[in-house]
Protein backbone atom coordinates (compact mmCIF):
# COMPACT_ATOMS: atom_id res chain seq x y z
CA UNK A 1 0.00 0.00 0.00
CA UNK A 2 1.26 3.47 -0.85
CA UNK A 3 2.16 5.56 2.16
CA UNK A 4 0.92 9.11 2.04
CA UNK A 5 1.85 12.11 4.18
CA UNK A 6 5.47 12.75 5.12
CA UNK A 7 6.60 9.66 3.24
CA UNK A 8 5.66 11.35 -0.03
CA UNK A 9 6.69 14.91 0.75
CA UNK A 10 10.26 14.36 -0.42
CA UNK A 11 8.93 13.64 -3.91
CA UNK A 12 7.84 17.28 -4.15
CA UNK A 13 9.90 20.46 -4.24
CA UNK A 14 8.10 22.04 -1.28
CA UNK A 15 10.11 24.04 1.25
CA UNK A 16 10.46 21.75 4.28
CA UNK A 17 10.07 24.76 6.58
CA UNK A 18 6.47 25.47 5.57
CA UNK A 19 3.20 23.66 6.22
CA UNK A 20 1.51 23.67 2.83
CA UNK A 21 -2.27 23.41 3.12
CA UNK A 22 -3.22 25.36 0.02
CA UNK A 23 -2.82 22.89 -2.84
CA UNK A 24 -6.21 23.99 -4.13
CA UNK A 25 -5.05 27.45 -5.15
CA UNK A 26 -1.98 26.87 -7.29
CA UNK A 27 -0.99 23.22 -6.81
CA UNK A 28 2.57 21.92 -6.74
CA UNK A 29 4.13 19.24 -8.91
CA UNK A 30 6.28 16.21 -8.05
CA UNK A 31 9.92 16.17 -8.98
CA UNK A 32 9.45 13.65 -11.79
CA UNK A 33 6.83 15.81 -13.52
CA UNK A 34 9.07 18.85 -13.10
CA UNK A 35 11.81 16.87 -14.83
CA UNK A 36 9.52 15.99 -17.73
CA UNK A 37 8.56 19.64 -18.24
CA UNK A 38 12.21 20.64 -18.06
CA UNK A 39 13.03 17.98 -20.65
CA UNK A 40 10.35 19.32 -23.00
CA UNK A 41 11.83 22.80 -22.75
CA UNK A 42 15.33 21.51 -23.43
CA UNK A 43 14.16 19.64 -26.54
CA UNK A 44 12.33 22.77 -27.67
CA UNK A 45 15.39 24.98 -27.23
CA UNK A 46 17.71 22.53 -28.96
CA UNK A 47 15.91 23.05 -32.27
CA UNK A 48 12.87 25.35 -31.98
CA UNK A 49 11.96 25.16 -35.68
CA UNK A 50 11.94 21.39 -35.81
CA UNK A 51 10.11 21.11 -32.49
CA UNK A 52 7.30 23.44 -33.50
CA UNK A 53 6.92 22.24 -37.07
CA UNK A 54 7.52 18.50 -36.77
CA UNK A 55 7.19 17.40 -33.16
CA UNK A 56 4.67 19.64 -31.41
CA UNK A 57 1.49 18.93 -33.46
CA UNK A 58 1.65 15.18 -32.87
CA UNK A 59 2.88 15.48 -29.28
CA UNK A 60 0.05 17.85 -28.43
CA UNK A 61 -2.54 15.48 -29.85
CA UNK A 62 -1.00 12.59 -27.91
CA UNK A 63 -1.21 14.58 -24.67
CA UNK A 64 -4.79 15.59 -25.44
CA UNK A 65 -5.66 11.94 -26.11
CA UNK A 66 -4.28 10.95 -22.70
CA UNK A 67 -6.29 13.71 -21.07
CA UNK A 68 -9.40 12.70 -23.00
CA UNK A 69 -9.02 9.10 -21.86
CA UNK A 70 -8.69 10.33 -18.25
CA UNK A 71 -12.04 12.13 -18.46
CA UNK A 72 -13.75 9.49 -20.66
CA UNK A 73 -14.00 11.78 -23.67
CA UNK A 74 -13.16 11.49 -27.35
CA UNK A 75 -9.75 12.98 -28.24
CA UNK A 76 -11.36 15.05 -30.99
CA UNK A 77 -13.40 16.87 -28.33
CA UNK A 78 -10.47 17.82 -26.06
CA UNK A 79 -7.84 20.50 -26.36
CA UNK A 80 -5.84 22.66 -23.94
CA UNK A 81 -6.07 26.25 -22.75
CA UNK A 82 -3.83 28.08 -20.29
CA UNK A 83 -6.19 27.88 -17.29
CA UNK A 84 -9.84 27.66 -16.31
CA UNK A 85 -10.28 31.43 -16.52
CA UNK A 86 -9.20 31.26 -20.15
CA UNK A 87 -11.72 28.47 -20.69
CA UNK A 88 -14.54 30.57 -19.25
CA UNK A 89 -13.59 33.59 -21.33
CA UNK A 90 -13.36 31.42 -24.44
CA UNK A 91 -17.01 30.44 -24.17
CA UNK A 92 -18.43 33.68 -22.83
CA UNK A 93 -16.74 35.93 -25.36
CA UNK A 94 -17.62 33.71 -28.32
CA UNK A 95 -21.35 33.48 -27.68
CA UNK A 96 -23.77 36.01 -29.11
CA UNK A 97 -25.82 37.52 -26.28
CA UNK A 98 -28.69 39.91 -26.99
CA UNK A 99 -30.24 42.62 -24.83
CA UNK A 100 -32.41 41.08 -22.09
CA UNK A 101 -30.82 37.62 -22.43
CA UNK A 102 -29.98 36.24 -19.01
CA UNK A 103 -26.79 34.50 -17.91
CA UNK A 104 -27.52 32.44 -14.81
CA UNK A 105 -24.75 31.69 -12.34
CA UNK A 106 -24.42 31.56 -8.54
CA UNK A 107 -23.04 33.59 -5.67
CA UNK A 108 -20.28 30.96 -5.40
CA UNK A 109 -18.86 31.44 -8.89
CA UNK A 110 -15.14 32.19 -9.11
CA UNK A 111 -14.44 35.92 -9.01
CA UNK A 112 -12.62 36.04 -12.35
CA UNK A 113 -15.47 34.16 -14.03
CA UNK A 114 -18.06 36.51 -12.52
CA UNK A 115 -16.07 39.42 -13.92
CA UNK A 116 -16.01 37.82 -17.36
CA UNK A 117 -19.77 37.28 -17.20
CA UNK A 118 -20.32 40.91 -16.19
CA UNK A 119 -18.05 42.07 -19.00
CA UNK A 120 -19.90 40.27 -21.78
CA UNK A 121 -23.26 41.18 -20.26
CA UNK A 122 -22.27 44.83 -20.09
CA UNK A 123 -21.26 44.85 -23.77
CA UNK A 124 -24.38 43.08 -24.98
CA UNK A 125 -27.09 44.33 -22.66
CA UNK A 126 -27.66 40.89 -21.20
CA UNK A 127 -28.56 40.47 -17.53
CA UNK A 128 -26.50 38.59 -14.94
CA UNK A 129 -28.54 36.52 -12.47
CA UNK A 130 -26.66 35.17 -9.43
CA UNK A 131 -28.58 32.43 -7.63
CA UNK A 132 -28.01 32.78 -3.85
CA UNK A 133 -26.79 29.33 -2.78
CA UNK A 134 -26.60 29.27 1.04
CA UNK A 135 -23.47 28.78 3.11
CA UNK A 136 -23.24 26.38 4.85
CA UNK A 137 -25.04 24.13 2.37
CA UNK A 138 -26.56 21.17 4.17
CA UNK A 139 -27.78 19.11 1.19
CA UNK A 140 -27.61 18.85 -2.57
CA UNK A 141 -31.18 20.19 -2.64
CA UNK A 142 -29.98 23.36 -0.91
CA UNK A 143 -27.71 23.94 -3.90
CA UNK A 144 -30.08 22.79 -6.63
CA UNK A 145 -33.25 24.59 -5.59
CA UNK A 146 -32.06 28.23 -5.63
CA UNK A 147 -30.32 27.67 -8.97
CA UNK A 148 -33.43 26.05 -10.45
CA UNK A 149 -35.47 29.01 -9.20
CA UNK A 150 -33.17 31.37 -11.10
CA UNK A 151 -34.22 30.14 -14.56
CA UNK A 152 -36.56 32.26 -16.65
CA UNK A 153 -37.73 32.22 -20.28
CA UNK A 154 -34.85 34.62 -21.01
CA UNK A 155 -32.08 32.36 -19.61
CA UNK A 156 -29.61 31.68 -22.39
CA UNK A 157 -26.63 30.20 -20.52
CA UNK A 158 -26.09 28.49 -17.17
CA UNK A 159 -22.59 28.91 -15.71
CA UNK A 160 -21.89 26.67 -12.73
CA UNK A 161 -18.93 25.32 -10.82
CA UNK A 162 -18.44 21.61 -10.35
CA UNK A 163 -16.43 22.35 -7.19
CA UNK A 164 -16.64 25.94 -6.00
CA UNK A 165 -13.33 27.68 -5.42
CA UNK A 166 -13.99 29.97 -2.47
CA UNK A 167 -16.41 27.66 -0.68
CA UNK A 168 -15.19 24.21 -1.78
CA UNK A 169 -18.63 22.68 -2.35
CA UNK A 170 -19.41 19.94 -4.86
CA UNK A 171 -22.40 20.95 -6.96
CA UNK A 172 -24.95 18.38 -8.32
CA UNK A 173 -23.91 19.15 -11.88
CA UNK A 174 -25.67 16.31 -13.69
CA UNK A 175 -28.97 17.22 -12.07
CA UNK A 176 -28.49 20.90 -12.90
CA UNK A 177 -27.54 20.17 -16.50
CA UNK A 178 -30.63 18.01 -16.95
CA UNK A 179 -32.78 20.82 -15.56
CA UNK A 180 -31.19 23.31 -17.97
CA UNK A 181 -31.54 20.98 -20.96
CA UNK A 182 -35.25 20.59 -20.30
CA UNK A 183 -35.51 24.37 -20.66
CA UNK A 184 -33.37 24.63 -23.78
CA UNK A 185 -30.52 26.36 -21.92
CA UNK A 186 -26.86 25.76 -22.75
CA UNK A 187 -24.44 24.97 -19.92
CA UNK A 188 -20.82 25.87 -19.25
CA UNK A 189 -19.17 24.11 -16.29
CA UNK A 190 -16.13 25.48 -14.48
CA UNK A 191 -14.35 22.33 -13.35
CA UNK A 192 -11.19 24.14 -12.22
CA UNK A 193 -10.74 21.90 -9.17
CA UNK A 194 -12.03 18.61 -10.55
CA UNK A 195 -9.36 16.69 -12.58
CA UNK A 196 -7.67 14.36 -10.12
CA UNK A 197 -10.01 15.50 -7.33
CA UNK A 198 -13.17 13.62 -8.31
CA UNK A 199 -13.88 10.78 -10.74
CA UNK A 200 -14.78 12.53 -13.97
CA UNK A 201 -16.82 11.41 -16.97
CA UNK A 202 -17.28 14.67 -18.84
CA UNK A 203 -19.62 13.53 -21.65
CA UNK A 204 -21.91 11.84 -19.13
CA UNK A 205 -22.49 15.16 -17.35
CA UNK A 206 -24.12 16.45 -20.52
CA UNK A 207 -22.94 20.07 -20.57
CA UNK A 208 -21.98 21.98 -23.70
CA UNK A 209 -18.57 23.07 -22.45
CA UNK A 210 -16.44 21.81 -19.58
CA UNK A 211 -12.93 22.88 -18.60
CA UNK A 212 -10.67 22.05 -15.67
CA UNK A 213 -7.18 22.90 -14.47
CA UNK A 214 -4.55 20.18 -14.59
CA UNK A 215 -2.19 22.07 -12.26
CA UNK A 216 -4.35 21.80 -9.15
CA UNK A 217 -5.10 18.13 -8.46
CA UNK A 218 -3.58 16.34 -11.44
CA UNK A 219 0.07 17.09 -10.60
CA UNK A 220 0.73 18.99 -13.84
CA UNK A 221 2.64 22.26 -14.32
CA UNK A 222 0.83 25.57 -14.06
CA UNK A 223 -0.42 27.05 -17.31
CA UNK A 224 -2.52 24.08 -18.39
CA UNK A 225 -6.22 23.30 -18.36
CA UNK A 226 -8.13 20.86 -20.53
CA UNK A 227 -11.04 22.22 -22.53
CA UNK A 228 -13.88 19.98 -23.72
CA UNK A 229 -16.72 20.92 -26.04
CA UNK A 230 -19.55 18.70 -27.17
CA UNK A 231 -19.41 18.09 -30.94
CA UNK A 232 -22.52 20.18 -31.51
CA UNK A 233 -21.30 23.07 -29.32
CA UNK A 234 -17.85 23.21 -30.95
CA UNK A 235 -19.23 25.14 -33.89
CA UNK A 236 -20.36 27.99 -31.62
CA UNK A 237 -16.95 28.97 -30.25
CA UNK A 238 -13.46 30.01 -31.25
CA UNK A 239 -10.29 30.43 -29.19
CA UNK A 240 -9.54 33.76 -27.54
CA UNK A 241 -6.65 34.23 -29.99
CA UNK A 242 -7.79 33.76 -33.57
CA UNK A 243 -4.87 32.30 -35.51
CA UNK A 244 -3.98 30.24 -38.58
CA UNK A 245 -6.54 27.52 -37.91
CA UNK A 246 -9.55 29.84 -38.09
CA UNK A 247 -12.46 28.19 -39.83
CA UNK A 248 -10.75 24.78 -39.99
CA UNK A 249 -12.54 23.16 -37.08
CA UNK A 250 -12.26 22.85 -33.31
CA UNK A 251 -8.88 21.11 -33.04
CA UNK A 252 -7.18 23.11 -35.80
CA UNK A 253 -8.28 26.36 -34.20
CA UNK A 254 -7.44 25.52 -30.58
CA UNK A 255 -4.23 23.50 -30.90
CA UNK A 256 -2.34 26.41 -32.42
CA UNK A 257 -3.15 29.92 -31.22
CA UNK A 258 0.39 31.30 -31.47
CA UNK A 259 3.84 30.58 -30.06
CA UNK A 260 3.77 29.67 -26.37
CA UNK A 261 5.45 27.31 -23.95
CA UNK A 262 4.03 23.82 -24.65
CA UNK A 263 5.76 22.16 -21.69
CA UNK A 264 2.73 22.28 -19.34
CA UNK A 265 0.47 20.66 -21.95
CA UNK A 266 2.98 17.98 -22.89
CA UNK A 267 3.61 17.19 -19.20
CA UNK A 268 -0.01 16.27 -18.51
CA UNK A 269 0.58 12.55 -19.28
CA UNK A 270 3.34 12.54 -16.63
CA UNK A 271 0.93 14.09 -14.12
CA UNK A 272 -1.67 11.44 -14.94
CA UNK A 273 0.97 8.71 -14.60
CA UNK A 274 2.02 10.01 -11.18
CA UNK A 275 -1.59 10.18 -10.02
CA UNK A 276 -2.24 6.63 -11.20
CA UNK A 277 1.00 5.28 -9.75
CA UNK A 278 -0.33 6.18 -6.29
CA UNK A 279 -3.73 4.68 -7.02
CA UNK A 280 -6.44 7.06 -8.25
CA UNK A 281 -9.07 5.96 -5.74
CA UNK A 282 -6.50 5.85 -2.91
CA UNK A 283 -5.45 9.44 -3.65
CA UNK A 284 -9.03 10.68 -3.67
CA UNK A 285 -10.00 8.72 -0.56
CA UNK A 286 -6.93 9.86 1.40
CA UNK A 287 -7.39 13.49 0.46
CA UNK A 288 -11.11 13.61 1.20
CA UNK A 289 -10.83 11.75 4.51
CA UNK A 290 -8.00 14.00 5.65
CA UNK A 291 -9.76 17.23 4.63
CA UNK A 292 -12.96 16.17 6.40
CA UNK A 293 -11.13 15.16 9.56
CA UNK A 294 -9.24 18.45 9.61
CA UNK A 295 -12.37 20.48 8.96
CA UNK A 296 -14.35 18.68 11.63
CA UNK A 297 -11.59 19.20 14.18
CA UNK A 298 -11.33 22.89 13.34
CA UNK A 299 -15.10 23.36 13.52
CA UNK A 300 -15.37 21.55 16.84
CA UNK A 301 -12.52 23.43 18.50
CA UNK A 302 -13.53 26.84 17.16
CA UNK A 303 -17.26 26.40 17.68
CA UNK A 304 -17.88 27.46 14.09
CA UNK A 305 -19.59 25.72 11.15
CA UNK A 306 -18.00 23.89 8.26
CA UNK A 307 -18.93 25.18 4.84
CA UNK A 308 -21.09 22.22 3.82
CA UNK A 309 -22.38 18.79 4.74
CA UNK A 310 -19.67 16.09 4.42
CA UNK A 311 -21.29 14.53 1.34
CA UNK A 312 -20.79 17.84 -0.52
CA UNK A 313 -17.05 18.04 0.19
CA UNK A 314 -13.91 16.58 -1.34
CA UNK A 315 -10.26 17.40 -0.69
CA UNK A 316 -10.94 20.97 0.43
CA UNK A 317 -12.96 22.21 3.37
CA UNK A 318 -13.82 25.62 4.74
CA UNK A 319 -14.54 26.62 8.33
CA UNK A 320 -15.67 30.05 9.46
CA UNK A 321 -12.95 31.78 11.44
CA UNK A 322 -13.61 32.47 15.14
CA UNK A 323 -15.02 35.86 16.08
CA UNK A 324 -11.70 37.32 17.25
CA UNK A 325 -10.33 36.77 13.74
CA UNK A 326 -13.39 38.32 12.13
CA UNK A 327 -12.31 41.61 13.72
CA UNK A 328 -9.12 41.59 11.63
CA UNK A 329 -10.89 43.66 9.00
CA UNK A 330 -13.94 43.93 6.78
CA UNK A 331 -14.82 40.57 5.18
CA UNK A 332 -13.64 41.54 1.70
CA UNK A 333 -11.06 40.17 -0.72
CA UNK A 334 -8.30 42.60 0.28
CA UNK A 335 -8.66 41.72 3.98
CA UNK A 336 -8.60 38.01 3.20
CA UNK A 337 -5.47 38.38 1.07
CA UNK A 338 -3.64 40.36 3.76
CA UNK A 339 -4.65 37.87 6.44
CA UNK A 340 -3.52 34.91 4.32
CA UNK A 341 -0.10 36.56 3.88
CA UNK A 342 0.10 37.49 7.58
CA UNK A 343 -0.57 33.91 8.62
CA UNK A 344 2.08 32.62 6.23
CA UNK A 345 4.64 35.07 7.61
CA UNK A 346 3.80 34.59 11.28
CA UNK A 347 3.19 30.83 11.33
CA UNK A 348 4.84 29.44 8.15
CA UNK A 349 1.46 27.96 7.21
CA UNK A 350 0.04 28.33 3.71
CA UNK A 351 -3.73 28.18 3.58
CA UNK A 352 -6.44 30.38 2.13
CA UNK A 353 -8.74 32.87 3.81
CA UNK A 354 -11.89 33.61 1.84
CA UNK A 355 -14.55 36.30 2.37
CA UNK A 356 -18.12 35.18 1.91
CA UNK A 357 -21.50 36.51 3.02
CA UNK A 358 -20.17 38.89 5.66
CA UNK A 359 -17.59 36.58 7.24
CA UNK A 360 -14.05 35.30 6.78
CA UNK A 361 -13.62 31.57 6.17
CA UNK A 362 -10.50 29.44 6.42
CA UNK A 363 -10.13 27.02 3.49
CA UNK A 364 -7.62 24.18 3.79
CA UNK A 365 -6.71 21.55 1.22
CA UNK A 366 -5.48 17.99 1.63
CA UNK A 367 -3.00 16.37 -0.75
CA UNK A 368 -0.96 13.18 -0.67
CA UNK A 369 1.97 14.89 1.09
CA UNK A 370 -0.24 16.06 4.00
CA UNK A 371 -1.10 14.29 7.24
CA UNK A 372 -3.25 15.14 10.24
CA UNK A 373 -0.45 16.74 12.23
CA UNK A 374 -0.18 19.44 9.55
CA UNK A 375 -3.55 20.81 10.63
CA UNK A 376 -2.91 20.86 14.40
CA UNK A 377 -1.20 24.24 14.17
CA UNK A 378 -4.17 25.69 12.29
CA UNK A 379 -6.51 24.56 15.04
CA UNK A 380 -4.23 26.13 17.63
CA UNK A 381 -3.34 29.45 16.00
CA UNK A 382 -6.95 30.34 15.24
CA UNK A 383 -7.64 30.23 18.97
CA UNK A 384 -5.09 33.00 19.55
CA UNK A 385 -5.22 36.62 18.54
CA UNK A 386 -4.66 37.29 14.83
CA UNK A 387 -1.47 38.89 13.55
CA UNK A 388 -1.50 42.70 13.38
CA UNK A 389 -3.59 44.04 10.53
Amino acid sequence: MTEFGRALRSRFLLDPEITFLNHGSFGTIPREVFAVADGVRQRFEANPDRFIREILPGALREAAARMAEFVHAAPADVTFVDNATAGANTVLRALDFQPNDEILTTTHAYGAVINAIRYVAGRSGAKVVEAPVPLPALSADAIFEPIAAGFSPRTKLLVIDHITSATAMIFPVERLVKHARERGVRVMIDGAHVPGHLPLDVPKIGADWYFGNCHKWLFSPRGCAFFWASPEAQTLIHPLSISHGYGKGFIEEFDWTGTRDPAPFLSVPAGIDFHRSLGEAKVRDHNRALALAAGQRMAQRWGEPMNAAPELLGAMVGVRLPERWQRYGAPVRDTARKLTVAIAQAHRINLNIMPFEGALWCRVSAQVYNEMSDYDAVVAFAETDPPPA
